[in-house]
């Protein structure tokens, strides 16, 4: 895929083919993206969790709260439309620097870019309930959990629109797609 399409692909997704599982080929080229991450200092300090055993994943989807924007019913995907995949970075707590919440956006950047030119849709969720995935996954207090990224081949299409009024609040169109309004290049930049 062209770089700038795959960019315009790599959409948030919320409903994906729970019949339809991540290749292994797929998930190794995801974790390499990760591995191959920049990362201030070069301290490589994230150690990711991958869940793909569908009960792992079906306890953890538990404690994840999807599309805040649009009312609960609309946002939160359907039996039969959960993510097949997680991958949770995590970090020591003592050794949080100045910048890891950065390096986690770096590396699920790469991540679900990796994703997307697989054709697999992704998620970061930020609003989940840590400490019970944390028992979950049987990690201690000490490990700090920022975010999961859900993953899956999505049932439906994500657009970037125009914005209107500076409304730049997501919404589902007549198809239950969803339509991401975006400010314009001019608005966001400025030449000097």
């Amino acid at each position: 895929m062209e770089i700038m399409k795959l960019m315009e692909w790599c959409r948030t997704y919320r409903r994906f083919d729970q019949a339809k599982p991540v290749p292994e080929n797929v998930l190794e080229n995801i974790m390499e993206a990760a591995r191959l991450a920049n990362s201030a200092s070069n301290r490589q300090q994230l150690r990711f969790l991958v869940v793909k055993s569908p009960e792992m994943v079906e306890k953890l989807f538990t404690f994840t709260h999807w599309a805040a924007i649009l009312p609960k019913e609309l946002g939160q995907p359907k039996d039969g439309e959960h993510p097949v995949l997680f991958i949770v970075p995590t970090y020591e707590a003592s050794e949080k620097a100045k910048w890891t919440d950065v390096d986690i956006g770096i590396a699920e950047t790469r991540m679900t870019i990796a994703a997307a030119a697989e054709g697999v849709g992704s998620c970061i969720l930020a609003n989940i309930e840590r400490d019970p995935i944390r028992d979950v996954l049987g990690l201690p207090a000490s490990i700090e959990i920022a975010t999961i990224v859900a993953f899956g081949y999505p049932t439906h299409e994500s657009h970037i629109v125009s914005m209107k009024d500076g409304d730049v609040k997501y919404y589902l169109d007549e198809k239950k797609d969803y339509c991401v309004p975006k400010r314009s290049r001019e608005d966001l930049f400025r030449i000097v």
